[in-house]
């Protein structure tokens, strides 16, 4: 064949620059990153995913499945439950793992597609911010949960939650 007369591509694996400027093959997916800090985050992401779906199912099946459904769901069964340091415990663990569960897959998409290190960067501020902020008062609420402060609790709420 003539030189220069070689269509690109033709033949050989064609290799793509991603973001984290990664060559891969024309496949679907991603290879697990090296021994850094993007392979312990790999690493999270999958401990964290399963534990989440643990969470997240026993939160259903309590909250909305066994013991009379969704309808028993009110301001006074979340202050009877919020009494046990395991429920505050069950519920803060779904919210701090989903939340930077959530935030590092942002992230991850965000290297995947925002071409511009600026741009990148930015959002990704973004995004760790909004977590921060929404993980502060989270966890304010589900730590510092007191119903017998609030306004208009029943005098028969009172007597369950010995206020």
């Amino acid at each position: 064949m003539a030189v220069g007369t070689e269509r690109p591509g033709i033949g050989r694996p064609v290799h793509r620059k991603d973001s984290l400027g990664t060559g891969l093959p024309n496949r679907a997916g991603r290879q697990p990153p090296g021994r850094r800090a993007e392979f312990w985050w790999w690493i999270y992401m999958r401990i964290s995913g399963l534990l989440l779906l643990v969470l997240a199912v026993g939160h259903v099946l309590v909250m909305h499945v066994f013991g009379g459904g969704v309808e028993r769901v009110n301001f006074g069964f979340v202050a009877l439950r919020w009494q046990s340091p395991f429920w505050r415990t069950w519920d803060w663990l779904l919210l701090s793992l989903a939340l930077l569960h959530g935030i590092n897959g942002l992230r991850v998409i965000t290297l995947d597609y925002v071409r511009r290190p600026g741009v990148r960067v930015a959002v990704n501020w973004v995004f760790y911010t909004t977590g921060v902020v929404l993980f502060a008062l989270g966890t304010e609420i589900v730590f510092t949960f007191n119903a017998c402060r609030w306004p208009g609790i029943t005098d028969a709420l009172r007597l369950k939650l010995h206020c």
